[in-house]
């Protein structure tokens, strides 16, 4: 392993479990352990625990703390209140994305942003170099470590571990809970947050604490069907979900209006690096859309692979792909030319899957509704 590959600080209990490792984001992360159908599976019908402690966070305190973020981020800041977490994007003067990422309020004056992993450095940089309010700004990364507890029994999973009522914690909301109220393990970040499409927490603790709080997590899980995960079920999952990944389907060279984040660019918020681009491809419409594809035929949609039209022509091109565990057809996210013909839900395209073009159904994501 190169000495420029992190590890994360459960890097050990992936070893002792036979995970499959590989480099990703910079570090040294699981890609499955049973099998990623298994996981996948594991994660839909019961729980599943996955080591995300590779995301960045950077934290932004003092009195110019809420400006700075509105100037940086297309979503609204302003309509946070403590313990309320935003989806967001940042973008480029061109519209361009930098990356997606969580906004956690802590209070008026402290807040949390949650990037991607291959993005900290380049994220950082860019934040730092439009800090133009005069905010307090840290990248705290190295201090944080971040698990996903991720499925309908991660609710009472977690509800073992503490006395603080978790069904208060409404989705997209978080609560600091203290050592004393978690069975002693430590002082944590509980955020009913995911990237699975099920309901779960995204549980932030001290990296020293990580092992500590993994194993009573899966030993209070054991009876309800929790299995350790890995970045292939996550990948498969946020699929299915409809999620998108930065990198993939969303880039520098993408826009949030073409990727069906719209809802996340407010347009009335005041000004924000991008607005004027955003506005503008607003009012003339996206050149292109990202659309969802499930094919009819066996095939699997991987990225890069073209998109051909009912003629056979190449209209576009496949950003994310997998076979869907839960359908047992390969789907995918696609860019497409912005046209009904192309984009109306229910309609044919094909995907040239090793150059033969095997029939698609154009669907709305999510792919797969969770469970209740």
């Amino acid at each position: 392993m190169s000495d420029l590959v992190k590890k994360t600080p459960l890097f050990d209990v992936h070893i002792s479990l036979g995970a499959r490792m590989t480099p990703f984001g910079g570090f040294e992360m699981p890609i499955q352990y049973s099998g990623i159908i298994d996981e996948h599976m594991a994660v839909r019908k019961a729980a599943g625990l996955f080591d995300v402690s590779h995301m960045g966070e950077i934290r932004v305190q003092g009195p110019h703390a809420l400006a700075f973020i509105q100037h940086v981020i297309t979503n609204d800041a302003s309509k946070l209140y403590d313990g309320r977490v935003l989806y967001t994007v940042m973008c480029k003067p061109d519209g361009g994305i930098v990356d997606d990422l969580l906004v956690y309020r802590f209070n008026e004056e402290d807040y949390m942003l949650v990037v991607n992993a291959s993005n900290i450095a380049k994220d950082y940089e860019w934040i730092e170099s439009n800090n133009d309010e005069g905010a307090d700004v840290e990248n705290i990364s190295e201090e944080v470590a971040l698990l996903a507890l991720q499925g309908h029994e991660a609710f009472p999973i977690v509800q073992a571990l503490t006395d603080v009522p978790l069904d208060e914690v409404k989705y997209y909301q978080n609560k600091s809970v203290s050592a004393a109220n978690f069975s002693g393990l430590d002082d944590v970040i509980l955020s009913h947050t995911g990237y699975t499409g099920e309901k779960g927490f995204e549980i932030y603790c001290r990296p020293e604490r990580a092992v500590a709080i993994w194993e009573a997590l899966m030993e209070a899980g054991a009876q309800r069907g929790l299995k350790p995960a890995g970045l292939g079920a996550r990948d498969t999952l946020r699929l299915e979900a409809g999620f998108s990944l930065y990198g993939n389907d969303i880039t520098a060279e993408t826009n949030p209006l073409e990727a069906g984040l719209g809802w996340v660019v407010k347009m009335d918020k005041g000004d924000f690096i991008g607005r004027e681009a955003l506005e503008q491809i607003k009012n003339e419409g996206p050149q292109r859309k990202l659309v969802g594809l499930v094919m009819e035929e066996r095939g699997i949609p991987r990225h890069g692979y073209p998109v051909l039209n009912p003629d056979g022509q190449e209209i576009g091109v496949v950003t994310s792909g997998s076979q869907s565990p839960i359908l047992e057809k390969g789907i995918a996210l696609a860019y497409v030319p912005n046209t009904p013909e192309f984009t109306t839900p229910g309609n044919r395209l094909a995907v040239a899957v090793r150059e033969r073009a095997l029939p698609a159904v154009v669907t709305k994501p999510p792919f797969h509704k969770k469970s209740s």
